[in-house]
């Protein structure tokens, strides 16, 4: 299976050590690929500040590379606040690339849930469960 990731542009020197160390565990959104089907990552970009003006552009040079599902970081789902668009960059990516897309990597760091749990924005958060994991996993990847 390959994958390129799209990172939140606020994260741009982000080395991307929790989302290639979730991809090679398989935790959080990765969870969904067996141990046994190997993962290449063939593209890792931001989506290039809001409103994601590299959303429409970044997933071309990574279906030409293969890419057979997009996933946007878990960046984008618990950054300050969570970002407004990630629907509809699905939605885009989707309807322009016909491959799936993914929200989220690595599951939830434990001090970025402490916070959104206090916040409005834990709603956001609910819809995605496969990054929720347990307080050990997400104590790793604080």
């Amino acid at each position: 299976m390959k994958i390129g990731i799209i990172i939140c542009d606020r994260y741009r020197n982000c080395g991307g050590g929790k989302c290639l160390r979730a991809m090679r565990n398989r935790d959080g959104a990765f969870s969904r690929y067996s141990l046994d089907e190997p993962l290449e990552l063939v593209g890792y970009s931001t989506c290039g500040g809001c409103p994601g003006g590299n959303v429409e552009h970044v997933p071309t040079e990574m279906v030409k590379n293969g890419a057979q599902a997009i996933h946007l970081a878990t960046g984008l789902v618990v950054g300050y606040p969570p970002c407004p668009y990630m629907d509809y960059f699905r939605q885009y990516i989707e309807a322009r690339y016909q491959i799936p897309v993914v929200i989220g990597t690595h599951p939830i760091p434990q001090k970025y849930y402490l916070v959104h749990r206090k916040l409005s924005s834990w709603d956001v958060l609910n819809r995605f469960d496969y990054l929720l994991a347990d307080v050990q996993m997400r104590e790793a990847y604080d």
